[in-house]
C-alpha cells in the first residue's frame, strides 16, 4: 500500500521540478519572468549578457534612441518604440534605455 503513495510523492516532486524550471526559463540574475515572458536589464558594458528563455542575449552598443543586442547569435537594432523583433524564435523589443543599462523584453511569440 505505501508503494503506490511513494509513487505518487516522486511524481509530484518531479513535476514541481520540472514546473520551476519552466517557470524560470532564465539563469541569470539579470531577468525577471513570468510564464512565457522575460524582462531583462543589462548593464551598458560590453561583456553584458543573459541567458534568457534558452538564448543567449549580449549587449554590444547603444545610443539615446537604439540598442544593438546580439540575441541567439544574430545582430538586431532596438528602437524605442519599435514593434518587437522576431530572432531566435523569440521576440525582442526595448523597454527603456537609461545611461546605465538597457531594459528588454523578450517573449516567445
Amino acid at each position: 500500500m505505501l508503494i503506490p503513495t511513494r509513487r505518487r510523492l516522486a511524481a509530484l516532486f518531479a513535476s514541481a521540478a520540472l514546473g520551476l524550471a519552466v517557470l524560470s526559463g532564465c539563469s541569470s540574475d539579470n531577468v525577471d519572468c513570468s510564464l512565457d515572458s522575460c524582462t531583462v536589464t543589462l548593464d551598458r558594458t560590453v561583456n553584458a549578457s543573459a541567458s534568457v528563455l534558452g538564448v543567449e542575449a549580449k549587449f554590444v552598443s547603444a545610443d539615446d534612441n537604439t540598442v544593438t543586442l546580439e540575441v541567439a547569435g544574430e545582430q538586431i537594432q532596438l528602437t524605442k518604440g519599435q514593434q518587437a523583433v522576431d530572432v531566435g524564435g523569440l521576440q525582442v523589443s526595448l523597454d527603456s534605455i537609461t545611461a546605465d543599462a538597457v531594459n528588454v523584453q523578450v517573449s516567445k511569440p
